[in-house]
């Protein structure tokens, strides 16, 4: 039997123990995932990081092992513990989160710290596929739900449009409607389902974009860090867009626009604005920085003395 099949027997082996230790936890994710809008992203995670392993292979064949066995046995216990308790409780996240910091563990035990330097972008993103708890959830969902209403009001307001707020409710007068309309801002318009989506392409975007050179390499984990939470501004304010422009149409068209295949392109539209104003945002970046580390790397030239020709005279 060749020897290659033999160093496939460990990380196989690891492989199917953790898959058969969190297979209830990945079955209910991977669920979660099909059914829940808010997280369809997910599905493409696993695909994501596959192709980031596979193009980074050889980069982690090149780097030493230096297993820090202490700390990684640390972690599984961890780990362990935490998906008893999450178990125990019923608590979705606890146990999800016990996933990631397994495989993280698994990682520093049979390879060190250096190698959770290239891990740790595929770590994260699949970090950002783990649903949050609902309470947490409905803290940040709820408040971007006032914000939407709020603006869209404003937007009204400054068209001349009589409109009514209460709370996350709007309510107007259609043109020719003999009495007021009321649109709600719901869960689905607070815009936590674009936001989730474009800080996940944002990650992704800045991997794939940041120059792997060690040169100017500050300026490259600044760029990826401005990258990521650049997308937390631009998804809220184009949905807040996004609602403003259903309420200015609903006064015009009636409120029939904010259901059907209105509602649907729109959030489409609003989506691929907000990526391409992430995109916009990472060109910026580029020219800044490249400009920057132009700069930082130019030197003075040093003008080398001209050898002296020596003369040989004959005898």
């Amino acid at each position: 039997m060749s020897a290659i099949p033999r160093k496939l027997y460990p990380p196989v082996a690891i492989a199917a123990a953790l898959a058969f230790v969190y297979f209830t936890v990945l079955a209910k994710l991977g669920s979660d995932w099909w059914h829940d809008e808010n997280y369809s992203h997910g599905l493409l995670i696993p695909f994501v990081i596959a192709f980031i392993l596979w193009q980074e292979r050889n980069r982690f064949a090149s780097v030493p092992a230096q297993p820090a066995a202490w700390l990684g046995a640390i972690g599984v216990t961890v780990s362990t513990l935490m998906l008893w308790a999450g178990t125990a409780g019923a608590e979705l996240f606890v146990q999800r989160f016990s996933l990631v910091l397994m495989l993280a563990s698994v990682v520093v035990y049979f390879f060190g710290l250096r190698l959770m330097r290239f891990v740790a972008v595929p770590l994260f993103l699949l970090l950002l596929a783990i649903p949050i708890p609902q309470i947490v959830f409905n803290k940040i969902a709820f408040p971007l739900q006032l914000f939407a209403s709020r603006c869209a009001v404003a937007a009204m307001s400054f068209l001349s449009i009589p409109v009514l707020r209460q709370g996350n409710v709007i309510e107007l007068m259609p043109l020719g409607a003999t009495e007021p309309k009321k649109l709600a801002v719901v869960e689905a318009c607070s815009g936590i389902r674009s936001l989730m989506t474009l800080v996940t392409l944002a990650v992704i975007y800045a991997y794939f974009t940041t120059p792997k050179s060690p040169d100017s390499k500050r300026l490259t984990i600044a760029r990826s860090v401005i990258l990521v939470l650049s997308a937390v501004p631009i998804a809220i304010l184009t949905n807040a867009l996004r609602v403003s422009g259903t309420g200015v149409l609903a006064h015009y068209y009636g409120t029939r626009v904010a259901d059907g295949f209105f509602h649907s392109f729109s959030g489409w539209v609003v989506y691929i604005a907000a990526a391409l104003l992430l995109f916009a945002t990472g060109w910026i970046l580029d020219r800044f920085t490249g400009l920057f580390s132009s700069k930082s790397n130019a030197s003075p030239s040093i003008s080398q003395p001209r050898p002296r020709l020596s003369t040989v005279e004959g005898n």
